[in-house]
């Protein structure tokens, strides 16, 4: 059997392909929101758009934890530099959907919202996996993983959870055609136990 040759590009093309995802997740959110704030959507506006945010966030998150196991059959190691930048889209599109559900779903009523966290299971689950994307976000700068050391790895190892976290919310929340949800998970599934050791580790 003939070992892979390890896959080297050019750095540009590295480069070429984080600014491929950049603009394309920032300008597709930006558009679709801007078709919802002006009247371009048809149907339920606000379900097309917590749908496509939530579910965005979830592809994004996926595809970010494809990148490992893609880089290591392939032995194309220049590939994980990609990771982060769909992680960061993740995280952005998770605070993009709760912030269509406070603004259009729940009109900026603060207590509602509070109630509506701690009282509909959904919502909670799908809540903490939107903390723990948020302060992955926030540390995702090369300076505060310097600063944070060994603790920046362990932390970074809870998207893990953040992705069972958003799977589950995703399954409660969907009201019709259950098998999208239950694919997801079936996905997020096996990814899961590619890294089941990491997993046992985060909890040690």
């Amino acid at each position: 059997m003939l070992t892979k040759k390890p896959i080297r590009v050019a750095p540009r093309w590295i480069t070429l392909l984080r600014a491929i995802i950049h603009a394309t997740s920032f300008l597709w959110l930006s558009y679709v929101l801007f078709l919802g704030l002006t009247g371009g959507l048809a149907g339920d506006p606000v379900q097309y758009l917590l749908d496509f945010t939530g579910i965005g966030s979830i592809n994004l998150m996926l595809l970010s934890l494809c990148v490992s196991p893609v880089s290591q059959y392939f032995k194309f190691a220049q590939l994980v530099r990609v990771r982060k930048t769909l992680g960061v889209y993740s995280a952005i599109y998770a605070l993009a959907h709760l912030c269509v559900f406070i603004a259009f779903e729940l009109q900026f009523e603060w207590l509602l919202i509070v109630s509506e966290i701690i009282e509909r299971p959904y919502i909670t689950v799908g809540f903490l996996g939107l903390l723990i994307l948020t302060s992955l976000l926030v540390t995702s700068f090369e300076k505060v993983k310097q600063k944070m050391g060994r603790t920046w790895g362990k932390l970074h190892q809870w998207v893990y959870v953040a992705l069972v976290l958003g799977l589950v919310h995703y399954l409660w929340s969907i009201k019709a055609n259950e098998l999208q949800p239950i694919v997801y998970i079936v996905f997020g599934i096996v990814l899961l136990l590619q890294r089941r050791e990491k997993i046992k580790s985060i909890f040690k």
